[in-house]
């Protein structure tokens, strides 16, 4: 009797070790795969060439300061990607028109900033395709980069990208611009250990403004040419 009580504890332990051990894979599977997932997706977080590099201009605010930051582009004749929210094409299509014009790419940041990685498959593509259709109906162009709002997507949110033939861009630096208004800081954080190849994201900030043309003379002598995203992946 002894030694059967003595297995059936036994068993009894194992069984409640196995549940344990079953419940935290449960977990952890889902946190396994949301990494591997995030390291294996299609999102791409720099170019391909080395002789240039991309800043990226997410683009639902800071409209006053737009004029401004394309003159110092152009006087440098720097090509940059602007990723546009569709709610802000549709309050400002002039200002959209005016990137055009002046020879930037039009990038998709969605339609009203949400959080992508919290949107099922077909609300990645509503955000996504609105955006599109409303740049299309204002400039003729239908992006073919989409930049999520602060980085965040999902499984979903890529694979809804790649289903409108859109690629889902990343970033190699952040600025930090929107949250740190102080420009000598915006300049280290762009240029620091700079190679070719990366994407840098900033907004259309004062204090951008302010560090915009030394970050666009830093490069230039380091040789690195200011191209869009587009080109630095080689397309």
């Amino acid at each position: 009797m002894k030694r059967y009580n003595v297995l059936t504890e036994v068993i009894c332990n194992v069984l409640l070790v196995c549940v344990v051990v079953a419940v935290a894979l449960v977990g952890f599977q889902g946190s396994v795969t949301n990494v591997f997932s995030m390291a294996s997706d299609n999102a791409i977080y720099r170019g391909n060439n080395q002789n240039c590099v991309s800043l990226m201009f997410n683009v639902y605010w800071g409209t006053e300061y737009i004029a401004d930051i394309l003159a110092i582009l152009n006087k440098y004749n720097a090509k940059c990607t602007f990723f546009v929210g569709g709610s802000w094409a549709v309050e400002n299509p002039e200002v959209l028109q005016l990137i055009h014009t002046n020879g930037h790419e039009i990038g998709n940041h969605g339609y009203f900033h949400k959080q992508h990685s919290k949107l099922t498959f077909q609300q990645n593509v509503e955000e996504i395709s609105l955006c599109n259709k409303v740049v299309f109906e204002l400039i003729g162009v239908a992006p073919t980069l989409f930049a999520p709002p602060s980085g965040d997507f999902s499984v979903e949110t890529l694979q809804a990208s790649q289903s409108l033939a859109c690629k889902t861009i990343m970033w190699t630096r952040d600025t930090i611009d929107w949250r740190d208004k102080d420009s000598k800081l915006i300049l280290q954080r762009a240029t620091k250990d700079i190679v070719g190849g990366e994407f840098i994201l900033l907004h259309p900030t004062l204090h951008t403004l302010q560090s915009l043309e030394k970050m666009l003379q830093y490069y230039k002598s380091q040789n690195l040419t200011v191209a869009t995203v587009s080109n630095n992946l080689g397309e």
